[in-house]
């Protein structure tokens, strides 16, 4: 008796260490676009089914995202743009001040930081109500300049993806160089994409440009877009994307309700 208590206490034990918590999860987009042509995990299938998700506009790089399961998310998130209730989930990343707060309200229960310590690159996997959360990493700039490559702090930026509701949501941060094959290999399919269009302080035009061709999202939401003209932004990533500019802050998706058109949304406030 006393080696089967001893065994369930080990076991216990083992599953809520912090080397079990940090196992990597399951990302069902990756799995899609691994998988056969319009193969959709079963799980993914489930998710599908349990409503839409909204998503609105706070400001700059901000977005936030509700979910069906009630999770508020907030991107690059440094409380200078709030809408409604505080998140429950902010994401940020180190570029600039105006993409992360050292200093968040204690209240948020979980606060994800797109840049490592030590040298180390940030590892997000994490399964937070009914969203999977995870990040792919890409370099920064230590000051302003092109997007060469010269200069570069490494994994100094996130790439942050929403798993929920059989939606793949996508948000490129403070992106500021081109993305190799490896980046869109693990990024994996993407049906919604957060794009920086600012022309200067991430990429160039051009180059977000054809990052967005490539991903092929059903939907675009443009930020960080300061004085960018956003027909000039139309006019590079090319006739295959629809325009859909909108009166209000806010839209509900769901896998059901995509665009079979790849379509730019612009939201009030972009």
């Amino acid at each position: 008796m006393w080696r089967i208590v001893s065994a369930a206490v080990a076991l216990f034990s083992a599953c809520f260490s912090p080397a079990f918590a940090q196992q990597p999860q399951r990302s069902e987009c990756l799995a899609m676009a691994n998988g056969a042509p319009r193969a959709m995990p079963v799980a993914f299938r489930q998710a599908a089914a349990a409503g839409e998700v909204e998503i609105t506009y706070a400001g700059h790089s901000t977005y936030f995202i509700d979910t069906p399961g009630g999770v508020r998310i907030a991107t690059d998130y440094s409380g200078a743009y709030q809408v409604g209730r505080l998140p429950d989930v902010v994401t940020m990343n180190r570029a600039h001040s105006t993409h992360y707060s050292l200093n968040p309200d204690k209240r948020i229960p979980h606060v994800l930081h797109g840049w490592g310590e030590d040298g180390k690159p940030a590892v997000v996997s994490e399964r937070i109500g009914d969203t999977f959360i995870r990040n792919v990493t890409t370099d920064i700039r230590r000051y302003f300049g092109d997007d060469s490559g010269a200069d570069m702090i490494r994994d100094g930026n996130s790439i942050f993806i929403f798993e929920v509701a059989g939606l793949c949501i996508g948000h490129l941060g403070h992106l500021h160089h081109k993305l190799a094959d490896s980046h869109f290999a693990q990024i994996g399919r993407l049906d919604i994409v957060m794009v920086p269009i600012d022309g200067t302080y991430t990429m160039s035009l051009d180059g977000i440009s054809e990052i967005t061709k490539r991903l092929r999202a059903s939907v675009v939401l443009p930020m960080h877009r300061f004085a960018t003209p956003l027909d000039e932004f139309m006019r590079r990533i090319g006739q295959q994307f629809e325009i859909d500019r909108r009166t209000e802050r806010s839209l509900r998706m769901s896998r059901d309700t995509l665009p079979t058109t790849p379509t730019v949304i612009i939201l009030d406030g972009v």
